[in-house]
């Protein structure tokens, strides 16, 4: 295993040391490293938190900031942070107006994400995300795993946050994005958790895995390798398949961790390509690798449709490490 790490035991904390350094207009560290949070919070708003196992950067930490989120607790490698830290960064941002919880549907995750809500003695409601068409089951989750579309409910919900919104009208508003929207994910490689020190699962390099989740758990099927546009074509067929609507969209191709710009910006061509043939045309996009599961190599590709109030919540303005426009 070659990484770029001091001791296996610091490689969260110390990570987290260098990302606020790096970020430290935007972000600080709470007590501890249980959670980041905006530097600047605004009196009188929603806050709202997330979180989830680290491995996955710049989610969800890299979306704290205006317009986005207002903490995020990182867990430990693919593993869920603690109802205490969720508890802690909680106080720390809830300015009066509640606070929301935006969970990936991941059974850990939600899990203390419920038990946080329960024990924290405030105004709290839960959106929970599961947009990945891939399995309806999986090893971690009951149900359908929540995986890049988080950042598209993280983002509309964020902007309607910053202009006032209330609780219960951002509760709404997420879980209308969530139903909006749909992922699909392919791994060409494994990836290689730091603490295991070998790749996750073994595959060969004529092969693929299709549906896979962001922790490198299976998907639908091993299949020999295909062109792009054949992997674009099953994985949007799947996705529009499940949305059943036709109209103007958000794509977004988003890297794994180890797969360069050139191919994902040749997945959004073919991904595009293939959606129009469904109806749907992209009018909005977003490239890049912004929900990662470490080294893998692979993406995946999530559609949310749009009406007035998403497209709106989109474009708004936006200033985190991870993601910035309009300011």
């Amino acid at each position: 295993m070659k990484k770029l790490i001091n001791d296996i035991s610091n490689v969260l904390t110390e990570s987290l040391d260098g990302f606020v350094a790096a970020h430290g207009d935007i972000i600080t560290l709470g007590a501890e490293h249980k959670f980041v949070q905006r530097k600047v919070l605004k009196p009188g708003k929603v806050a709202l938190l997330s979180g989830g196992g680290s491995g996955h950067e710049p989610l969800h930490a890299g979306f704290v900031g205006h317009g986005m989120l207002d903490a995020a607790c990182p867990g430990q490698v693919f593993t869920s942070p603690t109802p205490d830290q969720m508890i802690a960064a909680a106080e720390a941002v809830d300015t009066g107006a509640g606070v929301l919880f935006i969970v990936k549907n991941y059974e850990g995750d939600v899990m203390n994400f419920d038990m946080a809500r329960e024990m924290a003695g405030r105004d709290i409601e839960t959106v929970i995300t599961d947009d990945d068409v891939a399995v309806e089951n999986s090893l971690y989750t009951t149900g359908r795993r929540g995986v890049a579309g988080t950042l598209v409910v993280e983002k509309v919900v964020g902007a309607a946050a910053e202009q006032g919104a209330d609780l219960k009208s951002l509760k709404a508003l997420g879980d209308k994005v969530n139903r909006a929207t749909r992922s699909m994910g392919v791994a060409l490689t494994s990836c290689t958790v730091p603490a295991a020190g070998k790749p996750t699962f073994d595959i060969s390099a004529i092969e693929m895995e299709m549906g896979v989740g962001i922790h490198g758990e299976p998907g639908r099927r091993r299949v020999a390798l295909r062109t792009a546009n054949e992997i674009a074509e099953e994985m949007v067929a799947a996705i529009a398949g499940d949305l059943n609507v036709k109209g103007n969209a958000l794509l977004f191709v988003n890297g794994f961790g180890g797969t360069p710009s050139m191919e994902l910006y040749l997945m959004y061509n073919a991904a595009a390509a293939q959606l129009a043939k469904h109806g749907i045309t992209p009018v909005r996009s977003l490239v890049g690798s912004y929900v990662t599961s470490l080294d893998m190599a692979g993406c995946s590709i999530t559609v949310t449709m749009l009406d007035d109030t998403i497209t709106k919540g989109w474009d708004a303005p936006v200033h985190t490490p991870a993601l910035r426009w309009g300011l």
